[in-house]
């Protein structure tokens, strides 16, 4: 098995659903989801999952802080997820299309 770095996911998102996003799970449940299903596509491949409330964003890291501004004050749709640095998915995320980021870094689905 080829050797990798582990990949941080960020969720972004808030308490709050985003109003395009009324009939949507809540930022939470999808960052549930996702850890599951990818825990699940991935079992034996490490990534970090962290989840970010965009009201409320971590005061020691800037990178998120100001993503986090950033979604606000432009009126994203969230959540967003993010995966080491890269958005690759804004409201309702497709889990085909981060799997396909993910593979970039090298993880097989089994």
């Amino acid at each position: 098995m080829m050797a990798f770095q582990p990949v941080e996911i960020c969720v972004y998102g808030a308490d709050v659903l985003c109003p395009a996003c009324v009939q949507l799970p809540s930022s939470k449940e999808t960052y549930e989801w996702l850890e599951a299903a990818l825990r699940r596509k991935y079992p034996d491949q490490p990534f970090r999952m962290v989840y970010v409330d965009i009201f409320q964003p971590p005061a020691d890291d800037e990178r998120k802080r100001a993503l986090a501004q950033t979604i606000v004050e432009e009126d994203w749709v969230y959540p967003v997820v993010v995966i080491e640095g890269t958005v690759v998915a804004e409201g309702n995320p497709r889990l085909k299309t981060i799997c396909a980021e993910m593979e970039k870094y090298g993880y097989r689905s089994s």
